[in-house]
């Protein structure tokens, strides 16, 4: 698996880095639809289309070791 995935949702781009995540799972319980832990303990997506926009937006910003990036269609850096 590469240690950056990343999934446009909507008018989204969602990156997980798994090389920052430590498996603290605040995303997960914030948005189990769209992010869950592996078998490493670390976050994966699970069906991040499903997730409501603010929802997804607040998971990411959780994240305390910014593993989880967002930006808009545009380029614009929403989180971290």
């Amino acid at each position: 698996m590469s240690h950056c995935e990343d999934r446009v949702v909507g008018t989204l781009t969602v990156r997980i880095d798994r090389t920052l995540c430590v498996g603290f799972g605040d995303c997960v319980a914030h948005a189990p639809d769209a992010f869950q832990l592996d078998n490493e303990d670390l976050v994966v997506f699970v069906d991040p289309v499903a997730a409501d926009r603010d929802r997804l937006l607040e998971a990411c910003d959780l994240c305390p070791v910014d593993a989880l990036m967002v930006w808009d269609r545009d380029g614009t850096q929403l989180v971290p």
